[in-house]
């Protein structure tokens, strides 16, 4: 990757329907290099994915959550089952194996305290591997960013 890789990443970071022609404007390359480029950065796995961001509270889901998680017992087939199962919980939209007091550190979106009272039904006391939880309810959304560069 060069300098140019890295102003094309910078800018579709931010918005991924740039076309080629903005995108060469931009960066100073030709629109079919600018192609080339993108090609290439996804086929290498330097893009991951493209995706559109919604905002959660025009779709219902005011409560952000933050959750510290630690398990009773940290086998590899534990740790592999909790964090199948928060694969697989729509309302966890970010899910970090962690070093420090606890073993995972989630982020949801829920659309009330009890949806949220729904999930620890469900994913924390259902099973007797988690020792622990602690939440937090965010109050304001200060930054939300997936952003590298």
């Amino acid at each position: 990757m060069d300098d140019k890789d890295l102003e094309i990443l910078h800018l579709v970071q931010r918005n991924s329907r740039l076309t080629a022609d903005s995108l060469s404007a931009e960066v100073g390359l030709s629109p079919a290099a600018v192609q080339k480029r993108l090609q290439k950065l996804r086929a290498n796995g330097v893009i991951e994915k493209e995706i559109a961001v919604l905002s959660p509270s025009k779709l219902g889901r005011d409560m952000t959550i933050l959750v510290e998680v630690t398990l009773e017992k940290e086998s590899r087939a534990h740790l592999d089952a909790f964090k199948q199962r928060m694969r697989n919980a729509p309302c966890v939209q970010q899910c970090y194996y962690t070093t420090g007091e606890g073993d995972f550190t989630l982020i949801l979106t829920v659309r009330d305290i009890k949806e949220y009272e729904e999930f620890t039904q469900e994913h924390f006391f259902d099973h007797s591997n988690i020792s622990r939880f602690k939440t937090a309810v965010v109050m304001d959304r200060v930054k939300v960013s997936l952003d590298v560069l």
